[in-house]
């Protein structure tokens, strides 16, 4: 450290040279002090605060990593606030990368313990919620500065707001609006040094350039993903209170910690009604904040922060926009974003149950609860809800239809079952029956009614069009009926419902009232009703909240949503029967002639009876698995939906599933037009899913078909050259000896002409008939001899003829010779079968 010191007067004394008058030419090139202040302290009226600054940025370059970090860790706890403010921008930045994702900073998304010990070690050390950088926050939050950060780089609907001069609902950006001096350009947020910090560990997971496909990285081992978990668990305690902020000095005091701003009691989150940011900021409150609230402001901050950053990227004006086809995307987050907006959600949970039971329940709320109980009931319904919600619609409707889309569903399910993150948890029943749903979530389940039933309709609607033999999407409906299919939660959801749909005629005045515990004076009436028309008021609240007044709700138990599974039940048992007949083809296949159609003694077919699919990569565990899935989730749908044996057994005779007297599929459901075949929209989704197929085959010359997998393009080409040339110089010598009666004549027409050429038909279905027939004379074809199979034969013959002692040449002999042998036995066998179909 007194290199470091030493360095930092050296950089500070050709200024001060440049300054005092009369400084001797002799004066020492480098003045050694014994503290940072003392070298502060020394020329009060010449500081130059960038001189700190410039010396880390060239420590930067040219020391490793770890010296970097304990350097900084000694700056931090040496320097005062005065100087450190003016690096903490930097140091900020370098750390998490620039907000237009040019500089990666540390890069914590891709660094891993197993990987990079040390660094990974030492970063985490330093970024820990106790740890130097941190410190370093609280220091100079004591001195009460603000660092700009700019508007532009705010998520959408918060930028659009603020630069429309309307507050946004958030109270995380009231009183922090700066306008330049010309207006208008160059917003910027005045924040705290523990917000602006937050801000950019947050934004890193957006601005910085996504993953590249090549670069396998497991999320939930990289140091971001670790250090969200840390600051949660941190800030958002699920035992005891939140730490207090760390000591800036040695034995010094806890610096006091900013208040909200402004501050505002819990109940007005989310109802705060917009004004103009012009009348807003020429009006300034004082801040006048309860002092008990000094207690969560970090927690409050870290919330809003992370929810804002990660979640506010769509409004219900753009989500309704974006309903439209030819609607443009503004943001697509990434698997790693859901991934850990995921580990967000389930945290949250695990923070809300973590109150007492006494403490939980609304009807025993009062004045004297601490703040953070209030912030722990009033976490997840008035920060994550709304735009939880229209995050999640966006990924349904836009995510693509490929396994990618199990991050979205699994932070869905997470969301959807709080229960699993309480910690009086249930045990599992030893029948291994899926555990009851407690009656004590039914508020939340109305509460949250649309994220179980408008999410599960666009659910079944992505799942009708995903091939469901694959076994990870196979996987993905059992894991969605699975969840929905627990005792009691079904009949929550279907009560949920009722309670939207009840009548207003039965709850005058609602939006007066206060969901407060009925009383047992001041009426005749039981206390029951009217605290089921409370309830009635908080479903068609949240409804209309998120959706708007004129939305149309389609109940998950009508008759619409029911044909949905209904179809979807058809699916599934379509792919159960798809992959039952693929195992049964890879199981007779190998058995069958694999051999003999790799050494190339039988033909081969192009086409295949089934499209390219999982189970052709992973086998008979994943047929099985899949076979698994779909039965388990078909099992679920019906106890969800209370769907009959019968109906089930009359689904699957509608759709024709049984094979033909030929043993093929039948063609996928069509109906006959002007043009031909015109596809249903079953036959569509038969199609898609594998279940069905048009029998699809190459009708044009057998030596212009596209060159095969199996054949090596250059020398088929060069085959092609020699045999045309063959054709055209010996044509009329081929035609004579194809026109012969005698066996010489046969043996020819077997290897010089096309058989079933005249046999072949037109690819419609409807309305068959046959070619015309193209006089194409005798021509001789050396195709087969590109073949990879050809080759590898010809070889593995030779090599087992020289086990013999047997040479290339009479190798060579042999083969021709028992070729002939073969040749002639075939030319006997096709001449008897024309006599017989004479």
């Amino acid at each position: 450290m007194t290199t470091f010191r030493r360095r930092v007067a050296e950089w500070r004394l050709p200024y001060l040279r440049q300054a005092v008058i009369g400084v001797p030419q002799w004066f020492p090139k480098a003045i050694i002090f014994d503290s940072p202040q003392e070298a502060t302290m020394a020329f009060p009226h010449l500081q130059q605060p960038s001189f700190l600054l410039a010396s880390l940025k060239a420590d930067s370059i040219n020391k490793p990593f770890a010296q970097r970090c304990q350097d900084l860790v000694k700056v931090i706890e040496d320097f005062p606030a005065k100087e450190l403010h003016t690096i903490f921008p930097w140091l900020v930045e370098s750390i998490f990368g620039s907000l237009d994702g040019i500089l990666i900073g540390w890069n914590l998304r891709c660094l891993q313990g197993r990987m990079n010990p040390v660094e990974y070690n030492i970063a985490m050390e330093f970024l820990d919620p106790g740890g130097p950088m941190m410190k370093l926050v609280y220091k100079l939050q004591a001195e009460d500065y603000k660092f700009d950060f700019p508007v532009s780089y705010l998520p959408g609907p918060v930028k659009a707001s603020i630069q429309e001069r309307v507050l946004p609902d958030s109270p995380l950006y009231h009183n922090k609006v700066q306008f330049p001096p010309t207006g208008g350009l160059g917003l910027n947020l005045a924040l705290n040094p523990f917000e602006y910090y937050i801000f950019f560990f947050a934004l890193s997971l957006i601005t910085q350039k996504p993953l590249p496909v090549s670069l396998h990285v497991r999320t939930s081992d990289c140091a971001y993903f670790i250090l969200v978990d840390r600051y949660l668990s941190w800030f958002l305690p699920t035992e005891g209170s939140v730490p207090p902020p760390l000591s800036s000095s040695p034995g010094g005091t806890s610096p006091s910690p900013a208040p909200r701003t402004p501050a505002m009691p819990f109940a007005s989150y989310g109802l705060h009604h917009t004004s103009l940011l012009k009348r807003h900021i020429s009006h300034q409150t004082s801040v006048n904040a309860d002092p008990a609230s000094h207690e969560i402001w970090r927690s409050e901050t870290l919330l809003q922060v992370f929810v804002e950053m990660w979640l506010h990227h769509y409004s219900l004006e753009m989500y309704q926009k974006m309903q439209s086809p030819h609607a443009k995307e503004s943001f697509t987050p990434t698997e790693e974003h859901v991934l850990v907006v995921r580990l967000l959600l389930k945290h949250l949970h695990a923070f809300a149950n973590s109150l007492k039971p006494e403490q939980a329940s609304p009807s025993t709320h009062s004045h004297a609860t601490s703040p953070l109980e209030e912030f722990k009931r009033a976490a997840v319904p008035r920060f994550v809800q709304q735009k939880l919600y229209l995050f999640l619609q966006h990924c349904f409707g836009h995510w693509p239809l490929d396994a990618s889309f199990r991050a979205v569903l699994e932070m869905w399910l997470s969301y959807l079952q709080p229960w699993r993150y309480a910690p009086e948890k249930q045990a599992q029943s030893s029948d291994s029956q899926p555990r009851c749903v407690s009656e004590k979530w039914a508020p939340f389940v109305q509460e949250n009614l649309l994220m179980y039933t408008k999410l599960f309709v666009g659910f079944l609607n992505r799942a009708l069009r995903t091939d469901l033999v694959s076994p990870k999407n196979a996987l993905m409906v059992f894991r969605v009926a699975k969840v929905f299919a627990q005792p009691n939660l079904a009949e929550m959801i279907q009560k949920g419902e009722q309670l939207f749909l009840e009548p207003e005629l039965v709850i005058p005045h609602r939006q007066h009232r206060l969901f407060t515990a009925p009383t047992v004076t001041g009426s005749f009436l039981s206390p029951w009703p009217p605290a089921v028309t409370d309830a009635s008021f908080k479903v068609k609240s949240h409804v209309y909240g998120l959706e708007g007044q004129d939305c149309k709700y389609t109940p998950m138990f009508g008759p619409e949503v029911r044909t949905l599974v209904l179809r979807l039940a058809q699916l599934i048992t379509q792919a159960k029967q798809t992959a039952k007949s693929i195992s049964d083809q890879c199981v007779e296949s190998p058995a069958g002639h694999s051999f003999l159609s790799w050494l190339g003694f039988s033909p081969t077919d192009p086409n295949g009876l089934y499209p390219a699919n999982d189970l052709d990569e992973m086998g008979q565990d994943s047929v099985r698995k899949t076979d698994e899935y779909l039965e388990k989730a078909l099992e679920y749908l019906r106890q969800i939906f209370r769907l009959s044996e019968a109906q089930l057994a009359q689904l699957t005779f509608a759709l024709g599933t049984t094979q033909d007297e030929n043993g093929k599929k039948q063609l996928p459901d069509c109906i006959v037009g002007d043009d031909g075949l015109i596809l249903t929209p079953l036959g569509r989704y038969q199609i898609i899913n594998g279940l069905r197929r048009f029998e699809i085959e190459y009708q044009g010359d057998s030596e212009l078909q596209p060159i095969r997998s199996y054949e090596i393009p250059s020398l088929v080409r060069a085959l092609f050259r020699l045999s045309s040339t063959i054709n055209r110089r010996f044509a009329g010598q081929m035609v004579a000896l194809c026109s012969r009666d005698d066996f010489l004549g046969s043996f020819c027409r077997y290897h010089l002409t096309e058989p079933v050429l005249a046999n072949r038909h037109l690819l419609s279905p409807v309305g068959r008939r046959q070619v015309a027939n193209h006089a194409r004379g005798p021509r001789l074809s050396l195709r087969f001899l590109g073949s990879y199979r050809t080759l590898l034969s010809l070889l593995l013959v030779f090599f087992v003829a020289s086990l013999f002692c047997i040479g290339p040449l009479p190798c060579s002999l042999l083969l021709v010779l028992g070729y002939l042998l073969y040749a002639m036995a075939m030319t006997l066998l096709t001449e008897r079968g024309k006599l017989h179909q004479l």
